[in-house]
């Protein structure tokens, strides 16, 4: 019933002698199944030329039709996946132009899916200092060289500066052939700072450890040093680079010592950590030093046990 009145008038043209082509159709079989069907009209015409009546020409487009909607589909969710992605995602073509910028994007750099669909991505979104790199990935990407955790320093509409790692990869048409590059995101910015600022931390835990008045030393769990602080390698005569790696107990604690020292650094390496217990230290030439010492877990990132690092005081002399 829905294709009635429009196949009547396709009929009335042709039967006035304006032919129509690729006219679609749906026809009902015997069995109630509906089949896509594309009609060329076409006038039918006796031997003086009148018109007699019509010929339908078509040919079956229901399983093209089936796999057009299904690629349709397909299409559609991915267009919703990009645009409501958590990560910035865009996209431009063989030209650099802008073809995709989702909202994640948009959010972030402040610029609308309006402002930027159109737009040389590099010369209108990237700063001078990294267009050269940029246009490096994206040309790359074109060529079907495909690059992996760029980090690409972005600028936003106001003012405010995000680093975004980046996948670049080729867009392919049906066919094969390169259509432009899409990039895909994660906004580490936040991280990075937190980067810098552990690794300043650290750095200047480092600084503490090297020059505090008094001695510290680490193992790792297996009781080779780590740390031998400057204050240590003056009361020890051994250097720095004398004593990292080497097994601590073995090397740099009085014999008589050997199983109470390993006593203690065993229980810290299981959590429990020990306060002022006192160890004589060899000294390069056979003397030694006393140290009054406290043990304490060294701890990686996830919490997990990777060492001991023992604070001092020099006792020799008391």
């Amino acid at each position: 019933e829905e294709f009635q009145q429009s196949v009547n008038e396709v009929l009335s043209l042709a039967l006035m002698g304006k032919e129509t082509a690729n006219f679609e159709i749906a026809l009902f079989t015997k069995n109630g199944e509906r089949r896509e069907v594309l009609i060329n009209a076409t006038t039918r015409r006796g031997p003086n030329g009148e018109v007699k009546g019509v010929i339908g020409v078509g040919q079956d487009i229901t399983q093209i039709r089936d796999i057009t909607s299904e690629q349709e589909r397909v299409a559609d969710d991915l267009s919703r996946l990009i645009d409501s992605a958590n990560a910035p995602i865009f996209g431009v073509d063989t030209n650099g132009m802008v073809t995709e910028w989702n909202r994640k994007a948009a959010e972030m750099l402040g610029y609308t899916k309006a402002e930027t669909i159109g737009k040389h991505l590099v010369d209108s979104f990237i700063q001078p200092e990294n267009r050269q790199s940029v246009s490096e990935v994206l040309q790359k990407a074109m060529s079907g060289e495909e690059t992996a955790n760029y980090e690409l320093p972005l600028l936003s509409k106001f003012g405010e500066r995000y680093t975004v790692l980046l996948n670049a990869t080729t867009r392919r048409d049906a066919k094969g052939k390169c259509i432009g590059v899409v990039g895909v995101g994660q906004d580490i910015t936040t991280l990075n700072r937190l980067m810098a600022e552990s690794k300043r931390v650290a750095d200047d835990l480092t600084r503490l450890i090297e020059t505090a008045n008094a001695p510290i030393f680490g193992v790792d769990t297996q009781g080779r040093v780590t740390e031998w602080n400057n204050k240590l390698a003056e009361l020890s005569q051994f250097s720095k680079a004398e004593t990292l790696g080497k097994p601590l107990v073995a090397n740099f604690i009085t014999e008589e010592y050997h199983g109470p020292v390993s006593f203690v650094l065993l229980k810290a390496l299981h959590g429990e950590e020990a306060a002022s217990f006192e160890l004589p230290l060899v000294k390069n030439g056979a003397k030694k030093a006393v140290l009054l010492l406290n043990a304490t877990t060294r701890r990686g990132p996830e919490g997990e046990v990777i060492g001991v690092i023992c604070v001092g005081q020099d006792i020799t002399r008391i």
